[in-house]
Parts: structure tokens; C-alpha cells; sequence
């Protein structure tokens, strides 16, 4: 018996069609040669970033467009609530996240508020919203920077907000060089060392910022899926007999498999090393000791079955069904 390719590439767009038959062909980037992916690696990060939004539809990279063209909004942030209203009617929908600007600004039940993990994204975005001001601020002060440019203080309130919770180191050493630059500026003017100790703060800031801003928005950009995967992974959730038919050997094996609640993990079950589940579709992978194997699945009969196929790395293959055993047991 030949060895089946993985059962994963095609996931969840083909899974039915595997359900029922085996796998003869696949067409994805690593069938092309090593030379032909390097090259369109290479091209795609030459593009410029309307091309890329036009591939990718939503990219990080409009996190400097963003700094840039609302600069005067983000200097008016004094709060997080400030920051809130100014990602859902503008930053967010212009960062591609309109998703999560719409969910922030909707009134919903307690239930689906909980479901949707609106708290969490919540903070997800007050973090964005901190590194952009962050950023912004820094940007500005670097333009700022000059023999006979003043420099503006900043309100206390403004201070307090980018000071808490943020998770740019250099900002205080910004923020205290911003406040001695501008007492030396009404005293005895500026000097260039000053001047260069105060630019390569506001560089390092602008630096780290833009960091905690691009780590931010990949967060808040997969929120949508995490909550997928979280229903899913719910209903998943439980005790199960396994039956495997391997047509290799001729074989079939029975087991029982305790799924664990969403973000929880069983010290007495086997666990797989990856999961997805998208609706009805559900993959797993198992690994251990060398030994690889696929299910690609389907929930049936109001969650209580699950039907399927698996595939390993030493050719064996076959139908894969599960009956639920038990409910779920946080």
C-alpha cells in the first residue's frame, strides 16, 4: 500500500469529499519547486502595500498609514474610552477590523457578550490603541526635534494613559527627556547632545510601539477565529468511543478519548497535538513516537456521532466513527 498524502492541505473546503473516498491528489504550494515558492516569497514582499491588501485583504502594514493620517485623533486620546470610540468609528475599520469595532460598539446580551469574549478583545484593543499613541507620539517628537524648535508638553492625562499598562520600555525614558527638554528650553536653550539623547529615544519608542502595535492587531485580527475554534472545541468536548478501521492491516481498533474542555488539558486521556474545528468539519492531529496520524471528521446526529477517515505516516488508512459516551465535564 502506497503512502497517502496529508489529509490536512485540502481542510475543511474538500473534508466531505474525503469522508468517503481517499485522496489521490493535491495541488498546493508544496508540490511547486523549492526555486518557484522562494521567488514568489521574494515578489510578495517587494509589493507594495495596496497590492498586498488587494491579495491578503487585510494587513498590519496599514498600522503606519494609520499613525500617519490620524495623528491629530491619537493625540487627543486621554483615556481608554477616548480609544475605544476612535477604533470603533474610524482606527479599527481602517486597520481592517471592522468585525471588532462593530462587536465593541454593539449592544448586546450578557450572554452573547460573554460568548463573544467582548472583555478580552476589549483589552486587545485598548493595548492597540496605546501602541498607536505610543507610536504617534514618538513619530511627532522626532520631527519636533530641533535647535530652535520647542517642544510641546504633554497634558497629564495624556501621560497617565500612555504610562498605564504599557508595555514600551522606552517611553519613560521619552517622557522624562520630553520633560527636561522642555524646562531647558525656557531656561538655557537646547544643546545638540540633548537634542541626540532625545531623538534616539523617540526612535527606539517609535521602534518598540510599532511592535506592540503589529503583536496587538494580530491578536484582535484572529479574535473571530479563536471564538470559532472555542465553539467548536465545546462541542467536541466530551467522552468518546473510537473505532478505527485500518485498511493497511486489515485491523480494527476501540477506544475510548476524553476531550477536555476549551483551554483545559487531561493528565489521564491522550490529547492531540493539533486541532480544528469549523463548524461541523473537524481535524485532529496525533503525534507520538514518530508515529503521525490525521482524522479528518464530521459531527452527525445533533453532535452525538462523528464520522470520518484517518490517514498515518506509515500508510495506513481507513474510516474513522466516534459515539459520544458522556457529556462534557469541566
Amino acid at each position: 500500500m502506497s503512502h497517502r498524502p496529508s489529509l490536512r492541505d485540502d481542510f475543511p473546503h474538500r473534508l466531505s469529499d474525503m469522508v468517503h473516498r481517499p485522496r489521490r491528489h493535491q495541488s498546493d504550494l508544496r508540490h511547486l519547486p523549492v526555486r518557484v515558492c522562494f521567488l514568489l516569497i521574494i515578489l510578495l514582499g517587494l509589493l507594495p502595500p495596496s497590492v498586498t491588501m488587494a491579495v491578503g485583504q487585510e494587513s498590519p502594514q496599514l498600522l503606519t498609514e494609520v499613525v500617519i493620517q490620524q495623528a491629530d485623533q491619537l493625540t487627543l486620546i486621554e483615556s481608554d474610552e477616548d480609544a475605544l470610540r476612535l477604533f470603533r468609528t474610524t482606527v479599527g475599520p481602517a486597520l481592517g477590523l471592522k468585525d471588532a469595532a462593530g462587536a465593541l460598539g454593539a449592544r448586546l446580551p450578557s450572554k452573547m457578550v460573554k460568548e463573544l469574549g467582548v472583555a478580552e478583545l476589549s483589552q486587545s484593543v485598548a493595548e492597540l490603541m496605546r501602541a498607536l499613541g505610543t507610536w504617534q507620539l514618538a513619530n511627532s517628537l522626532r520631527q519636533e526635534i530641533g535647535p530652535s524648535t520647542p517642544v510641546v508638553p504633554l497634558s497629564v492625562a495624556r501621560q497617565d494613559w500612555l504610562r498605564a499598562r504599557n508595555q514600551v520600555v522606552s517611553l519613560a525614558d521619552l517622557l522624562r527627556l520630553t520633560k527636561e527638554e522642555g524646562g531647558a528650553q525656557t531656561t538655557q536653550g537646547t544643546s545638540q547632545s540633548r537634542n541626540t539623547e532625545l531623538l534616539l529615544a523617540a526612535e527606539r519608542t517609535a521602534f518598540e510601539a510599532s511592535h506592540q502595535a503589529i503583536t496587538a492587531w494580530w491578536n484582535i485580527h484572529g479574535w473571530k477565529d479563536r471564538i470559532r475554534q472555542t465553539k467548536g472545541h465545546s462541542r467536541l468536548c466530551g467522552t468518546w468511543q473510537w473505532i478505527i478501521h485500518n485498511h493497511q492491516i486489515h485491523g480494527e481498533q476501540k477506544s475510548t478519548i476524553i476531550f477536555s474542555p476549551p483551554g483545559q488539558v487531561s493528565a489521564n486521556s491522550a490529547t492531540p497535538t493539533e486541532s480544528i474545528v469549523l463548524g461541523d468539519a473537524i481535524y485532529l492531529r496525533w503525534e507520538q513516537n514518530g508515529h503521525i496520524q490525521e482524522d479528518s471528521l464530521l459531527f452527525i446526529k445533533d453532535d452525538q456521532k462523528i464520522e470520518g477517515s484517518f490517514a498515518n505516516n506509515t500508510g495506513g488508512w481507513g474510516p474513522v466513527s466516534g459515539k459520544r459516551l458522556a457529556p462534557c465535564k469541566p
